[in-house]
C-alpha cells in the first residue's frame, strides 16, 4: 500500500516530534503541510502550532510555524 502525504507527515511527527513547512518540502515534496495537519487534527491527533522567528540568509526576520505532536489519535 502506497503511503499518502498525510501518512508521511504523521510518520515524521511520530519519529521526530515536530515538523516545519521547510522540512515537509525538503523531505517529502509536501507544499500543503497545514492541510495535512488539519486533517490529522480532524482524525483526533493533538498537534500544537508554535510560531517562531529566525533570520533568513538575507538578514530579514522571518516567522514560521513548528507543528508539534502532543498526542496521537
Amino acid at each position: 500500500m502506497t503511503k499518502t502525504a498525510k501518512d508521511r507527515v504523521l510518520d515524521h511527527l511520530e519519529e521526530h516530534g515536530t515538523i516545519t513547512s521547510w522540512e515537509a518540502i525538503q523531505n517529502y515534496g509536501i507544499t500543503r503541510l497545514s492541510e495535512y495537519i488539519r486533517q490529522l487534527r480532524s482524525d483526533g491527533c493533538v498537534i500544537t502550532s508554535n510560531w517562531t522567528e529566525n533570520i533568513n540568509r538575507y538578514g530579514d526576520k522571518v516567522r514560521y510555524v513548528i507543528y508539534e505532536l502532543k498526542e496521537r489519535k
